[in-house]
């Protein structure tokens, strides 16, 4: 984190800036986010917007607004781990939609179509996705969207990650597309893109109607957001920080160091990766599922990875890899993990590894 943004803090508190705020948000830094949105949906304005500690809260809130018990919420499987969480917290039912390696992790139109049922209500996307790195194009969304359309359906868009894009592809989002904004919740914050992960800053931007009916919902979870971090989330959305960019760079070398490490290790496979901090490697190659190829890395060669069960049911054999440490640190994880792959004596893949970039 650029400790200029530290100093905008510690200000702020000396100031006095440590009181109650309202529930919706301090007016400096809903002036910044509708500046901020202004570009993707020009009518904006501080109505739709709502200020909450973190995306996590943006999310619970949001959700809890939406689905009553036994309302269907459709999200690509594998997801975030704390999604099925929020889903079933107010009553709602996890309804996975697969993503599937060979389409590098993209959600399809035709996954989306089985999954719908009558009780569908909400369809959540996270792009740049975690834990997979999928971005999902302009294209992509107004075909999923169109979809949502046809069947009433909500869509809130996790767009966290929205900053740490390391391919030439472009970032897209719902509220871009004129005729899904009156069904589209966007959620987000400073956490990924100013590296602020204790912060806790984020928000919601929605329709005026929606928002006003979260408003209530806000206040009652959290009464008021901290004036303080307000103003240090003000200062990093109007400067000109590289925060995002550097990370960007470090997490596309290390993309390239894990598949090239690959190369000689062919019972286990990538995708395609355009954004996010972490990247799915299928180990279905090796013979064990991912639960069993994490247990045996972590005893046998001292390597602590996520399996692939903690996102969901469709990650049986996939395993999260992080690119959050050092380009060493990263390189001697893989070559214990090709070692590991390599004593297993696992059947070669059908296909070779996909291309990072």
């Amino acid at each position: 984190m650029d400790p200029a943004l530290i100093e905008v803090c510690h200000q702020s508190m000396l100031d006095g800036r440590t009181h109650y705020s309202n529930g919706r948000g301090e007016a400096g830094l809903l002036d910044a986010l509708v500046e901020k949105y202004r570009p993707r949906w020009p009518d904006v304005t501080t109505d739709n917007i709502l200020a909450f500690p973190g995306t996590q809260t943006a999310l619970y809130a949001v959700i809890a607004a939406l689905v009553d018990d036994g309302d269907g919420v459709l999200v690509g499987d594998p997801y975030y781990a704390t999604y099925a969480g929020v889903i079933r917290a107010p009553g709602g039912i996890v309804q996975p939609i697969p993503l599937k390696i060979e389409h590098d992790f993209i959600m399809q139109p035709a996954d989306l179509e089985a999954a719908i049922t009558p009780d569908s209500r909400v369809l959540l996307l996270n792009s740049p996705h975690n834990p997979t790195g999928a971005l999902l194009d302009r294209e992509s969304i107004a075909r999923l969207g169109a979809i949502a359309r046809a069947h009433d359906l909500w869509i809130v868009s996790d767009e966290v990650y929205e900053d740490l894009i390391f391919t030439d592809d472009e970032f897209a989002s719902p509220l871009e597309i004129a005729d899904l904004r009156d069904r589209t919740i966007v959620v987000s914050s400073i956490s990924k893109t100013f590296a602020a992960t204790g912060f806790r800053s984020g928000w919601a931007v929605g329709p005026t109607e929606f928002c006003t009916r979260l408003l209530p919902i806000s206040e009652s979870i959290l009464f008021g957001n901290q004036p303080f971090i307000a103003d240090m989330t003000e200062a990093a959305l109007r400067g000109n920080f590289d925060t995002a960019e550097r990370m960007s760079k470090s997490y596309a070398a290390r993309t390239h160091l894990i598949m090239s490490e690959l190369e000689a290790c062919p019972s286990i496979t990538g995708a395609k990766v355009s954004g996010g901090m972490f990247i799915m490697l299928d180990v279905k190659g090796t013979g064990l599922t991912s639960e069993e190829f994490v247990w045996r890395l972590l005893d046998e060669h001292n390597v602590a990875i996520m399996p692939g069960t903690s996102f969901g049911d469709n990650a049986n054999t996939l395993i999260r890899v992080a690119l959050t440490v050092s380009d060493d640190m990263l390189k001697e994880a893989m070559r214990r993990i090709c070692a590991l792959a390599e004593a297993l004596g696992g059947a070669q893949p059908e296909t070779a590894n996909a291309s990072a970039s």
